[in-house]
Formats: structure tokens, C-alpha cells, sequence
């Protein structure tokens, strides 16, 4: 087929050519490392199937605890440790109404990031 690179030698350029006036143009645009580390650590709660479940169903409605563990067939200490997780990276928020607690995803940010996601694995 034409084109196609058979190995990873091919991927890389031959020479070393360092381009000034791209590195003029972009080398205050790139992302700190500090943010990078957070955008990864952000993707890393997101690589658990369990807290991507969650946030399925809470994409769709605010739910109590004891409804998302029974819904996703989780025990109660886990569906709480996975909240957890998630309320410490800002994707879920959280409301006592009495006894009861409620969570939601935290923001529309959160809810089209989610959405997103979707639909680029669905493509």
C-alpha cells in the first residue's frame, strides 16, 4: 500500500531541522507542565469503567447513593469510594437533603466533556 510505514524508523525525519519561526510562534502557547499534570490527572480518573458508569447514569439524572449502587449493581461503600474520587477531581457535586445525599455531575463542562468522549468512540 502505498505510503503506509512499516516501522517506527519511519515515523521520525531523517535530519535534524529545527524550525525558528515555529518555535518563535508557538513556544508561548504550550501548556504548562503544572496543567498538563492536572489534564492528566483528570484523564486518569476518567480511565476507571466503574466511575465512567457513574457518570453515565448521573449524565442523565441526579441520583441518591443507594439508587446508583443498586442501578449499577455496585455495594454502597463502593459507589461512595467511587463518588468520592470523582467529587475530588470536580466531576460530581453532591446535596443533602435530610438524610439523604444526592449527586450530579458538577457542571455542563462536565456533562459535554462526558458527551464528547461518546461520541468520539462511537465514530
Amino acid at each position: 500500500m502505498p505510503g503506509k510505514q512499516t516501522n517506527d524508523e519511519n515515523l521520525i525525519c531523517d535530519i535534524v531541522c529545527v524550525h525558528p519561526e515555529v518555535l518563535d510562534s508557538y513556544s508561548d502557547q504550550v501548556i504548562s507542565l503544572e496543567r498538563a499534570t492536572d489534564l492528566a490527572d483528570l484523564f486518569k480518573t476518567l480511565g476507571d469503567p466503574t466511575r465512567v458508569r457513574i457518570m453515565d447514569v448521573l449524565a442523565k439524572a441526579e441520583l441518591c447513593v443507594c439508587d446508583l449502587a443498586e442501578l449499577l449493581g455496585l455495594s454502597q461503600s463502593a459507589t461512595s469510594h467511587q463518588l468520592r474520587v470523582l467529587r475530588s477531581s470536580n466531576l460530581v457535586k453532591y446535596r443533602r437533603d435530610g438524610k439523604m445525599v444526592f449527586y450530579s455531575l458538577q457542571d455542563q463542562h462536565v456533562v459535554e466533556l462526558y458527551r464528547q468522549g461518546l461520541e468520539h468512540i462511537d465514530e
